[in-house]
């Protein structure tokens, strides 16, 4: 069992894109025009078993997830199944989401508790603009009554996409689907759900910032971009009102945990508010939905 104790920090973003199988989470196209985007040179789909190598050896704990999006790109998702028996091998380091695919209606609703109660899920990913879905629509309001019910965090992709970026039509991706601002009608129906938006918002930065200032149940973490690109308010915000409202992810392996700890280590937040961003606002999060 991952022991907050014994690591130096939690990212809570970290993606599973190969399975044990030789299956990638999105077809090719989509791979090559995201790591295009992020200008990644790690290797562009490591399996769940290196990770956790990568993970143990620099003492960091993670979250990893998968996104099921096969209804809205016809790819067949990886095993969120699978991917939580896996991780619980590496439970030192490991903590793992569960996907499920919104448009899956109440069969979407009785994976996702089994995925909890079966499989040792901790949470769930979703992406709405992959999965194409407008997360304040109501049709998918029995999904998150249950991830109420049981305790278990939704972490929701927020703003601008490298999927699909630099392609003719975003490939068919919408990005209004992820301004955050959809989400705070959610936050606001089920005021004990966690709810996390990931990445800065860009360019709707402004708007997560008041949801996560107004709502107790709402948390940011910073993933996807490197530090030293944050957008200003997002440090300002970080550094004082909400210190214990945002957490370290990294995008991985988009983004590495080095690249992003090192550019972190040169921004300017104060001493005592590195801790919380690092590590203990998510073992919080995670705890308060153990």
């Amino acid at each position: 069992m991952l022991d907050p104790e014994t690591l130096v920090a939690i990212d809570v973003h970290v993606h599973v894109e190969q399975d044990g199988h030789g299956c990638f989470a999105l077809d090719q196209e989509l791979l090559d025009a995201s790591a295009i985007y992020f200008k990644s040179s790690e290797h562009r789909a490591p399996t769940l078993a290196h990770i956790a190598a990568h993970y143990r050896e620099r003492r960091i704990g993670a979250v990893v997830f998968t996104v099921d999006a096969a209804a809205a790109t016809g790819h067949p998702a990886l095993s969120s199944e699978e991917i939580a028996d896996l991780a619980a091998e590496h439970a030192d380091v490991l903590i793992p989401f569960g996907s499920v695919d919104p448009h899956g209606g109440m069969m979407a609703v009785r994976q996702a508790r089994r995925l909890v109660t079966d499989k040792g899920v901790r949470g769930f990913k979703f992406h709405p603009s992959l999965q194409a879905f407008e997360p304040n629509d109501r049709r998918y309001y029995p999904l998150y009554e249950t991830l109420q019910e049981l305790g278990v965090p939704a972490l929701f992709h927020t703003g601008q996409t490298g999927i699909g970026a630099g392609l003719p039509g975003g490939r068919g991706i919408k990005l209004r689907y992820s301004a955050p601002m959809l989400l705070d009608d959610v936050a606001a129906d089920f005021p004990q759900l966690t709810i996390v938006l990931a990445h800065p918002s860009v360019p709707w930065q402004d708007e997560a910032i008041s949801i996560a200032t107004h709502k107790a149940n709402v948390y940011i973490d910073l993933s996807g971009w490197s530090p030293k690109y944050f957008p200003p308010q997002l440090v300002r915000a970080a550094n004082t009102m909400l210190k214990r409202k945002v957490m370290f992810g990294s995008d991985f392996p988009l983004l590495t945990p080095d690249r992003w700890m090192e550019d972190f280590a040169k921004l300017d937040i104060k001493p005592e508010v590195r801790p919380l961003i690092l590590k203990d606002n998510a073992a919080r999060m995670l705890g308060a939905s153990a």
